[in-house]
């Protein structure tokens, strides 16, 4: 795929009525560490499902637009509050070890499957959830589809946690003092260009800048890890970034995408937005954004 997205792209015919989604949400185990807040957004006769995967101190319900915008396109869309966020009980920012994050992501992923038999499933992850999407690939290597991942954090070298919080500090503090958390200095004006989404973010109660020193070390050696593993990765996946990303460098993309292996890199696709920012899903072009998309997985 092209690393500059068409001019103009009609977008898809909404299928199925906003009043007809059901939207649903409750708690699930996904391990021993307790529930986690689970959304679901169901059209009437889903065609497929899509699992999608937030990114740091946000959570599930931020994604309730796309999710509606993909319902009504006949997906049968799902997600949850990762441990440390939203409204999933438990600390702000902190897990036991960063990867139960994947562990906890390959079984929602046979949930859904449970869920809808028969279906394909489509696995789509923002930012840390971008990560959490790439490792579960290369890792656990669930049956789905395909895989999206959108501002992956792949690359640690811009306006998050190495601002305020080096590894080397993370590592000794993830022994000597696991739950000590401090604000990451995450770039809010990074984030869109749509002020709107800032103003929300802003006053999201469940929105928190909070990470643990055990949550740091491991996100940063899963970021290691995946990096070097991305051969492993065994389903096509599409590779989607903000040119203008602040927060998440494109450049940890586009290292993902180069290391892949022939046959999936053949089936796989990089697409970089020039101008747009960290949440290409809350961009002023999001619609453009999830067009590509649904091209994509339908093609």
């Amino acid at each position: 795929m092209a690393t500059e997205p068409p001019q103009t792209t009609p977008l898809a015919a909404s299928a199925v009525a906003p009043a007809a989604i059901r939207r649903c949400e409750s708690q699930l185990a996904l391990s021993e560490r307790g529930e986690r807040y689970r959304r679901s957004w169901l059209p009437p006769e889903p065609t497929r499902a899509m699992i999608l995967v937030h990114g740091y101190a946000e959570h599930s319900g931020r994604y309730d637009e796309m999710a509606m915008h993909f319902a009504a396109r006949g997906f049968a869309v799902h997600a949850y509050d990762q441990a440390g966020h939203g409204r999933t009980r438990g600390p702000r920012g902190h897990v036991d070890r960063f990867d139960r994050l994947i562990e906890e992501l390959a079984r929602f992923v046979s949930l859904v499957e449970s869920d809808h038999p028969g279906l394909p499933i489509d696995v789509v992850g923002h930012s840390m959830g971008g990560l959490v999407v790439a490792a579960t690939a290369a890792f656990e290597r669930p049956s789905v589809d395909r895989f999206v991942v959108s501002g992956a954090a792949l690359d640690l070298g811009g306006g998050g946690i190495e601002r305020s919080l080096t590894l080397w500090i993370a590592r000794i503090l993830a022994v000597v003092a696991p739950r000590l958390g401090m604000a990451t200095g995450l770039d809010v004006e990074g984030l869109s260009r749509d002020p709107d989404v800032i103003a929300r973010y802003l006053a999201d109660p469940y929105v928190k800048d909070r990470m643990s020193a055990r949550f740091a070390a491991g996100m940063t050696a899963m970021v290691e890890a995946t990096r070097v593993a991305a051969a492993r990765i065994e389903r096509p996946i599409l590779i989607l970034h903000g040119e203008a990303d602040p927060i998440c460098p494109v450049a940890g993309s586009r290292l993902l995408h180069t290391g892949l292996a022939p046959e999936v890199a053949s089936a796989s696709g990089i697409q970089v937005y020039p101008g747009l920012r960290h949440e290409i899903f809350n961009e002023p072009e999001r619609e453009r954004v999830w067009q590509d998309m649904l091209d994509w997985l339908e093609a």
